[in-house]
């Protein structure tokens, strides 16, 4: 069974963008790419045991395994070393990131508290958008009361599109609620 945004995507973002930009063939009209979800989390530098709950819950949320990350360089400020665990990220493609923008749109973003929509200014210039979420308990996944911390994330998602009106029609098309 295709994902419910897959066919919304397929049966009406396509000939709605078609319509809107006056694409020659369907091939030229934007896609997703890939969802990206990452967890920075600078405290794993002091107790590294902090790193195995946010592994669980973002493989929870996101519905596979994630890539732990670490340090690129040595920051002495931040007591980091090359090589130190900081945080974990996973990068979904094909039915999973759809099956996962559905649920951002349609469950998890109307569960943050005074939510009036997602701000249109957090595109990059190349039809990108990226959004901060400032809990993971608002995914339907995570259980309230086995949570130790609250821990933020970034949710990157990476379009075809070259420009960002035509991101911004793509994710209006498949139900993003952007802000007035």
């Amino acid at each position: 069974m295709a994902a419910r945004m897959k066919q919304l995507y397929k049966e009406t973002a396509v000939p709605a963008l078609m319509k809107e930009f006056g694409y020659p063939n369907v091939m030229a009209v934007p896609k997703l790419e890939k969802i990206t979800v990452n967890i920075g989390l600078g405290e794993a530098t002091q107790n590294p045991k902090l790193m195995d709950p946010t592994v669980a819950e973002l493989a929870q949320i996101a519905g596979q395994k994630p890539v732990v990350t670490k340090a690129r360089k040595s920051i002495a400020a931040f007591k980091l070393r090359t090589g130190m665990t900081i945080g974990c990220m996973v990068t979904l493609r094909g039915d999973r990131m759809f099956e996962f923008l559905d649920r951002l749109v349609n469950v998890a973003l109307p569960r943050v508290r005074d939510f009036r929509g997602v701000s249109m200014k957090s595109f990059d210039g190349r039809g990108n958008y990226t959004l901060g979420v400032r809990d993971q308990l608002i995914f339907p996944e995570i259980d309230y009361n086995k949570v130790e911390k609250i821990k933020g994330m970034n949710i990157c998602i990476t379009t075809s599109a070259k420009t960002d009106a035509e991101g911004i029609a793509l994710l209006k098309h498949l139900g993003m609620p952007f802000r007035q």
